[in-house]
């Protein structure tokens, strides 16, 4: 199952009793997440897409205990058999870094319809103390859909309010969620007001009433929980207040959710005023009209959704495919995401936004960047995954054909954290079935 290119070349007993046992273990355990294995693993001749742009054509990946030990070019090393439990002949395959998808509900809803399986929001209205990592599922049947496109971690974030709560960032083959979490606490999530009303039907938009009053109310919050913050100790805690605290510190970054010039602009003022150094702007729909700002106030962004259509009818039909080019052009940070309708199964099609965004401008490294090293910076794990570099961890993807393309992307190996993963889920199993029926089985 995990190893139809594989050719052993050392301990061949060993590594195929291995393969079975995870073969079994995954039949037995369809939720089972892979095991941490002693083995010395070698990808070969892979074409490898670094990350950060660099590419290597024959490409020699060296995993072991989790980590990323060895990358270099195939032609340029030998190849010791004695240095290997077993090498992976990969040749004609894509090997990338495992994609990243932010600002994500997947695994605090199941079925959007049943109640019982939303959790992405809580009552109220500021709520910076509600944390979206002790709701995640790791047994979300959903998420097994999304990584066999390649998309091994995520930011799991609250929804609705003035400020929805606390983000955590997390891969997607855990037992639970402390073996998921990769990083915690990463970001407080601020929905600014929208300043207008947006009527799909008819394509218009209204300005609201409430806007300045509801950012006046913000700041009210902000500047409370600042002087709440400057007070060492309090006799009776605020969980609100206590919430904001490493914010203030600088240890935990703000992610403020707007869409259109006005807000962008209000958003680079209010980062400004409360000292925010770490703040990410989420949606930016707009943010292209104000590219230099975002810039010069070294504002990221995580942009919207790019199969979408355009707000505004005198704007071009491919306005939201041609974004990343725009942004990348100008100097500003981005990556995708895929916040929406039907999000959390809709995760998968992260790779294939990318593959638009090539269509559309951005160079094929630049794309692959976009939901791997820029993701992985924007959300501060950069250190550990992000791009395939010696010391990072093993958290890789293997692709037959162009992982970037629906019609190519087809994973054959993945690991995270250096851990074999198992690429089937319920869809995969309902399509083998049926073929069978139907005699399609060759």
């Amino acid at each position: 199952m995990y190893f139809p290119m594989m050719v052993i070349r050392k301990k061949s007993i060993v590594a195929v009793g291995f393969a079975m046992l995870v073969s079994i273990s995954a039949l037995a355990q369809v939720h089972a997440p892979g095991e941490l294995t002693e083995m010395r693993i070698l990808l070969l001749n892979g074409k490898a897409h670094i990350g950060n742009g660099d590419t290597l054509n024959k490409s020699a990946i060296a995993i072991h205990k989790g980590k990323i030990t060895m990358v270099k070019n195939a032609l340029l090393i030998t190849i010791k058999e004695n240095d290997y439990d077993t090498i992976i002949d990969i040749s004609g395959q894509h090997v990338y870094p495992g994609f990243i998808a932010p600002n994500s509900t997947l695994g605090l809803q199941e079925i959007g319809a049943v109640r019982a399986t939303r959790d992405q929001q809580e009552v109220g209205t500021m709520n910076p103390h509600v944390r979206s990592i002790i709701a995640f599922n790791t047994d979300s049947r959903v998420a097994a859909t999304v990584k066999t496109n390649g998309v091994l971690l995520g930011q799991i974030c609250p929804r609705g309010g003035r400020i929805s709560g606390t983000s955590s960032v997390v891969h997607f083959d855990g037992w639970n969620w402390e073996d998921a979490l990769y990083k915690m606490d990463d970001a407080v999530h601020i929905n600014w007001p929208r300043m207008y009303s947006y009527d799909w039907k008819t394509k218009s938009r209204t300005k609201s009433k409430n806007y300045d009053k509801s950012v006046q109310d913000l700041i009210a919050f902000m500047e409370e929980a600042n002087a709440y913050n400057n007070v060492r100790l309090h006799d009776d805690k605020d969980l609100r207040y206590e919430g904001m605290r490493a914010v203030f510190n600088g240890l935990k970054s703000v992610f403020v959710h707007a869409e259109f010039v006005k807000e962008i602009q209000d958003v680079i003022e209010f980062k400004r005023v409360f000292n925010l150094n770490q703040l990410v702007l989420v949606g930016g729909y707009d943010s292209y009209l104000v590219a230099e700002n975002l810039k010069n106030n070294n504002i990221a962004v995580v942009l919207r959704r790019l199969h979408s259509l355009p707000m505004y009818a005198e704007e071009d039909i491919d306005l939201p495919y041609k974004l990343p080019k725009i942004l990348h052009d100008a100097g500003v940070k981005f990556c995708l995401n895929n916040s929406g309708d039907m999000e959390q199964m809709g995760t998968r099609n992260l790779p294939f936004y990318a593959g638009t965004a090539v269509a559309y401008g951005l160079t094929y490294e630049e794309a692959v960047s976009s939901i791997t090293s820029s993701a992985a910076e924007i959300l501060g794990i950069s250190d550990r995954v992000g791009t395939l570099e010696e010391g990072k961890d093993a958290t890789i993807i293997v692709s037959k054909g162009d992982a970037l393309d629906m019609r190519t992307n087809q994973l054959t190996q993945a690991f995270v954290q250096g851990r074999f993963m198992r690429l089937t889920n319920h869809q995969d199993d309902l399509y083998n079935k049926y073929k069978k029926k139907y005699g399609l089985t060759k």
